[in-house]
């Protein structure tokens, strides 16, 4: 076993969790790109009002598509392990800009007979889902050319 200097910490391994391929092209429509998500296929696209033709989701839909999922899921999760009588979860998302910032807005409907502390329990889990961490931490994105 190796010593590490006093004060100095070893961050875990990086370890792939999922991977996207994203492809697009300038003899498709301006802006549409097609997404393989693992082995699910998806599309992407600019609304009209930004030049693009419309075939999909923008980007952030996309973004609050995956925090929203994370966030339902996770809360089905939970309550399934509790055994709570949690029968259906809606989140709704926008994301917003003053220009120099963004925020994720976002509210949680949950339906089911739920007591107090069980609603109050499960908004507190909200912020502890994985999407929720990664992007309230500020994800570190290393970008390379990948050379064909």
């Amino acid at each position: 076993m190796s010593e590490q200097p006093a004060g100095t910490t070893t961050e875990p391994e990086f370890k792939r969790v999922t991977t996207t391929v994203v492809t697009g092209s300038a003899t498709d429509a301006p802006y549409h790109v097609d997404v393989k998500a693992g082995t699910h296929p998806l599309t992407a696209d600019e609304p009209a009002r930004r030049g693009g033709s419309d075939s999909g989701p923008e980007p952030f839909a996309l973004l609050l598509a995956s925090l929203g999922s994370c966030t339902a899921i996770t809360l089905r999760m939970y309550a399934e392990r509790k055994e709570w009588p949690l029968d259906t979860v809606r989140v709704r998302l926008g994301y917003e800009t003053n220009g120099a910032r963004g925020r994720i807005t976002r509210r949680v409907a949950l339906s089911g007979a739920l007591d107090e502390a069980q609603r109050a329990r499960l908004l507190d889990i909200c912020e502890r889902t994985p999407v929720t961490l990664a992007l309230g931490s500020g994800v570190t994105i290393d970008t390379t050319e990948d050379r064909a």
